[in-house]
């Protein structure tokens, strides 16, 4: 990939283009950004769901936009020039779900956050605490299997099992609404945090797109940006937490399974995080796949199926491995974002999604959804 933020590969896209009211659909040949938008394919939601994506982003007819590598620059909020090409999150009408605690890691930063009430100060008390009773047990557990269940019963004998610990080592896997279809935002666009949280984090996270069949068809990065202090409160205040104005990113591009991208190639995937200060605060961590204590497919499956389903399809995060305890600002305050931060998530077969961080409220409002869109399409003879 060299110092390009794109994979090699198959990939799918959303841009805005001057010129057009829509956004247009797009992939990347030869360096080039290319509009592939037709009559029937306007859409990422039509691609996934014409049952050929992958032959179709790769044969159809396109015009070229100008280099991937500009267009990505022009991304950037800070350097974006609107009379220029740009662009958005590589998913349009699809439900945007997230997994929690699907990693060890976060499990017992969830425990943590429990036990703490919002209160990061009380933080590495209570990981020495939390890790000195249940060790490292929880690494080798598969969720729901006889064992699991055997160390649920010694955790809740000694008085610290969880609804985090539920969700880990239970039967049933957390699965959540992160956004609305059209809410997430994509490379190089701000994220935001709620104004009312002075303690949370970016989470690096794969996000597979999934079709209204359940067929998963091909991956993405994605940050779930998170408010520890705000969930920590209360499991109830997930939603205040997880979905606000442009907390979900998701990009730069959805990359296509194709002979040589497949799931078994995501579930291999070392993502790694690294968050810049305008304070001079450095942060690098990383979340490898091979970790997680559910397959994606399980959690696929939790997701849609008889129980659910999802016409337009849907993108679902995976949850993360990483937790951040770096302390920023003194010793035992633990690490939270400041305004200005620069979080880069990055893996060799997805590219590089990178965003900075503002308050929700100071994000571009989101204005343009579903109804917009197929207005637009409409009256560009698209449909």
């Amino acid at each position: 990939m060299g110092n390009r933020h794109y994979p090699d590969g198959l990939l799918v896209g959303r841009a805005r283009i001057p010129g057009h009211d829509h956004p247009r659909v797009v992939t990347v040949r030869d360096g080039n950004l290319v509009d592939i938008t037709i009559k029937g394919m306007a859409t990422v939601r039509d691609i996934a769901e014409s049952g050929r994506a992958a032959e179709h982003v790769r044969t159809a007819a396109g015009t070229i936009v100008g280099a991937t590598d500009t267009i990505m620059a022009n991304s950037v909020a800070a350097d974006h020039d609107a009379a220029l090409p740009s662009l958005l999150s590589p998913i349009d009408l699809q439900a945007i779900k997230a997994s929690g605690v699907t990693f060890v890691v976060s499990l017992l930063e969830r425990v943590i956050e429990e036990q703490a009430r919002g209160d990061k100060s009380r933080a590495d008390a209570l990981r020495g605490e939390i890790l000195t009773l249940i060790g490292t047990d929880l690494s080798e557990l598969v969720p729901g299997s006889e064992t699991a269940m055997r160390v649920k019963a010694a955790l809740i004998a000694k008085g610290v099992w969880s609804q985090y610990l539920e969700v880990g080592i239970g039967p049933d896997a957390e699965i959540f609404t992160k956004g609305q279809p059209m809410s997430s935002v994509g490379y190089g666009a701000e994220v935001g945090l709620h104004p009312v949280s002075s303690w949370n984090n970016p989470e690096p996270e794969v996000a597979l797109l999934v079709t209204s069949a359940g067929a998963i068809i091909g991956a993405t990065l994605g940050n779930d940006v998170n408010l520890r202090d705000v969930e920590g409160r209360s499991a109830l205040l997930l939603g205040k937490a997880k979905d606000n104005n442009a907390s979900a990113s998701l990009g730069p591009f959805v990359r296509l399974f194709d002979g040589e991208f497949t799931l078994a190639t995501v579930k291999q995937a070392e993502i790694a995080l690294r968050v810049e200060g305008e304070d001079g605060f450095e942060l690098d961590g990383h979340s490898s796949m091979s970790q997680i204590s559910r397959t994606p497919e399980s959690l696929v499956a939790a997701t849609i199926g008889g129980h659910h389903q999802y016409p337009d399809g849907l993108v679902l995060y995976l949850g993360t491995m990483f937790a951040p305890v770096k302390d920023r600002g003194g010793a035992g305050k633990g690490f939270t974002h400041k305004l200005g931060d620069t979080v880069t998530i990055s893996t060799s077969a997805l590219g590089t999604l990178s965003n900075r961080v503002n308050l929700s409220t100071h994000c571009p409002p989101w204005t343009y959804g579903a109804s917009h869109l197929l207005r637009d399409l409409a009256k560009a003879d698209l449909l």
